[in-house]
């Protein structure tokens, strides 16, 4: 019962504090700059990348549970998440007046890749109640598609170390909170433009970095059950994590940022998952 609290309470400060600062920075500022945030997430995407592929992938293999096992895990975390996101922007994209057939197919602002750009045109036309909570919903959705396989890297990563947080789930956390401040500015900009009460929205934000103490649960979860629930947990997030940076995150900070830079800093973050997991 100790494990599950430690790994609450370092969840909660990853995603609940990670995002609730994001939202007090964006309602402090009420603005973002798309070099800053681009470089910050290709770095973290490429933490990220260096844990997934030089850490967790590697417990996942050393389970003994076999390599095709983690291939399939792997594949099925990328194949979820992707599908998941599809239907999400099929349902959302068309209802966002500069979404068309010139836009890149993929978002290029962190607003398209949580929706929140959706949630605000519901604002702008001064929707019904209900049709903004349909459109809070989604948006709540698109941040649980990122946070929970987010929160089951910890997680799995906690129950890899027999419920001890090691060095792995501690840099996890700590990436996944510095990840979630411009999600969460993100967040809480548009709701603060749209009318939305500073001190709510930010509680708002802040409560959309729950779905990270989820996937945490679960992962753990999954890793207790022996080898074999393990390596799935492992591998599922990786594939996850791995459709996330791959799939979103590097392209949104490039497409965000027109430069080499973030090339440079999601590679000077891989470098960097490297020494902290070596070193």
């Amino acid at each position: 019962m100790e494990a599950i609290k430690t790994l609450l309470v370092v969840t909660a400060i990853a995603g609940v504090a990670g995002t609730g600062l994001g939202g007090v920075i964006g309602a402090l500022l009420q603005k973002e700059s798309n070099k800053t945030v681009s470089l910050l997430l290709s770095f973290a995407g490429g933490i990220m990348l260096g844990v997934v592929c030089f850490d967790l992938i590697v417990e996942a293999v050393d389970t003994g549970a076999g390599i095709l096992v983690v291939i399939g895990a792997v594949a099925l975390g990328v194949i979820i998440i992707y599908l998941l996101n599809y239907l999400i922007d099929r349902k959302t994209n068309p209802e966002v007046p500069h979404i068309d057939e010139t836009h890149p197919k993929t978002a290029d602002d962190l607003n398209e890749l949580i929706h929140s750009d959706h949630y605000a045109v519901h604002q702008d036309r001064k929707d019904n109640k209900f049709a903004l909570f349909v459109a809070g919903l989604v948006m709540a959705s698109a941040i649980a598609l990122h946070n929970v396989p987010e929160g089951m890297t910890i997680g799995a990563s906690y129950a890899s170390s027999g419920g001890a947080m090691g060095s792995a789930a501690i840099i996890l956390a700590v990436l996944i909170g510095l990840h979630n401040i411009p999600e969460g500015m993100a967040v809480s900009v548009p709701l603060i433009s749209g009318g939305m009460n500073r001190g709510k929205a930010v509680l708002i934000t802040a409560l959309s970095g729950i779905p990270t103490m989820v996937g945490a649960l679960l992962g753990f979860w999954l890793g207790e059950i022996g080898a074999l629930g393990l390596a799935l947990s492992l591998g599922f997030a990786s594939g996850a994590m791995l459709y996330v940076v791959f799939g979103e995150i590097l392209p949104q900070a490039i497409l965000m940022y027109h430069s080499k830079l973030p090339a440079f800093s999601a590679i000077i973050g891989l470098l960097v998952g490297l020494f902290i997991i070596y070193a």
